[in-house]
């Protein structure tokens, strides 16, 4: 007899963490890999927000917290809310959870009913729609491709709306393109969901401190307050702040929702690590001095990223205005045939191929759900950079 679930039987393991494992399989193995499948900086955790960490140890800050945090930390998510995006929470509209992840798991479990509608712009990162149907909804995606530069146009998002829609799940900087919207692109698609006051706001701003070349973040309830009573805020410290492994991720929103999602977290996973809270907010509250370092060192290799893939005949690559991926569309070179004999006839094929033939490891575009493309993580150095464009070059040009 089969033990698992049917609702198991409806979603499918994480892509790109599937590839990075593949990749770090091969490399053990003696093989000369080189992953660009993981979105994580390889930058180390700031040494104030270590030294918070090892605080909160030696001083004894080790047991059971409350499941959704501590009122500390609640603080500082308060404050940064009111600091970077203008917006007025106290510590009981906030929610602590174990990464990004948890907090948007744990909103939709505790709001989804069976038929329920959840929008999911289309590239889009790999775990929404999975979530959605792990709580019991329906995910609608709606593809905003390159013609748009990966961003949700206002006659999409319209169409899109049904009676039956719940959530409207929002990405900027985008995981995979690194699209931001405007204020005035944001602002034309809360002019939407104005008109359907069903329909609540779920903003995943993990990427919100990684914009370049002027780009200014927005976040929903920010450029539409009527939105605020509806919209879920969410954020957290994995990407900004090079804290992938401490696992805290954080949303701010209406007090019976975080309710909800407490009463979800108590009986899943409990508190997040004490000793990741406390670290947590010196990230917070600390210095941000190292961000714009950081950014100027995701410019330069966004640069040489786009310079290097732009060269490749039937490959075709925007320029994203932050995070730290490119979304490079390989339309040109569909149906055509590797060196070693593969057909590419899909995105997944290319990648496939790509990591079989040369040992770079990107990610399907597929797996994002709008193809033919693949996604490039750019935060790794510059000689592994060159070097992995370099081999993407060589095995486009010997295609046939």
């Amino acid at each position: 007899m089969n033990p698992l679930s049917a609702t198991l039987s409806r979603v499918k393991p994480s892509p790109t963490m599937a590839i990075s494992a593949l990749a770090m399989e091969l490399k053990a193995a003696g093989n000369d890999i080189i992953g660009l499948s993981q979105g994580e900086p390889d930058f180390d955790t700031p040494e104030n927000i270590r030294n918070a960490g090892i605080r909160a140890i030696n001083e004894g800050k080790t047991r059971y917290t409350a499941p959704d945090g501590i009122p500390e930390l609640k603080q500082a998510v308060c404050a940064k809310l009111k600091r970077d995006n203008d917006l007025d929470y106290i510590p009981k509209q906030v929610s602590i959870g174990t990464g990004g992840k948890q907090i948007l798991y744990n909103a939709l479990m505790a709001t989804l009913n069976p038929g329920d509608e959840v929008i999911i712009p289309a590239p889009y990162w790999v775990s929404y729609p999975d979530m959605v149907l792990l709580a019991g909804g329906t995910p609608v995606t709606v593809s905003a491709g390159i013609d748009t530069g990966f961003k949700l146009t206002p006659e999409a998002l319209e169409a899109a709306i049904t009676p039956k829609t719940r959530w409207f799940i929002f990405n900027s900087p985008s995981n995979p393109t690194g699209a931001g919207y405007t204020w005035d692109e944001l602002k034309a698609l809360t002019d939407v969901l104005m008109r359907h006051p069903q329909v609540w706001v779920m903003t995943d701003d993990m990427y919100e401190h990684l914009a370049y070349d002027g780009f200014k973040f927005c976040t929903p309830a920010q450029v539409e307050p009527g939105l605020y009573d509806r919209t879920l805020t969410c954020n957290g410290v994995s990407k900004a702040y090079a804290m992938t492994g401490w696992r805290i991720g954080y949303a701010a929103g209406p007090e019976v929702l975080i309710g909800g999602m407490r009463k979800i977290q108590s009986q899943s996973t409990s508190n997040p690590c004490s000793i990741s809270q406390w670290a947590a907010i010196e990230a917070l509250n600390g210095t941000q001095d190292f961000i714009p370092v950081h950014n100027e060192l995701f410019v330069r290799r966004r640069n040489l990223v786009l310079s290097m893939l732009r060269e490749i005949d039937g490959m075709e690559c925007p320029t994203p205005e932050g995070a730290f991926y490119v979304y490079p569309s390989i339309a040109g070179l569909i149906g055509k045939t590797s060196k070693a004999g593969t057909q590419i006839d899909t995105d997944e094929a290319f990648v496939t191929a790509l990591l079989e033939e040369t040992g770079v490891a990107v990610v399907f575009g597929a797996a994002f759900g709008l193809s033919p493309a693949f996604r490039v993580s750019y935060a790794t150095s510059d000689e592994a950079l060159k070097e992995a464009c370099a081999r993407i070059q060589d095995f486009c040009a010997a295609m046939t």
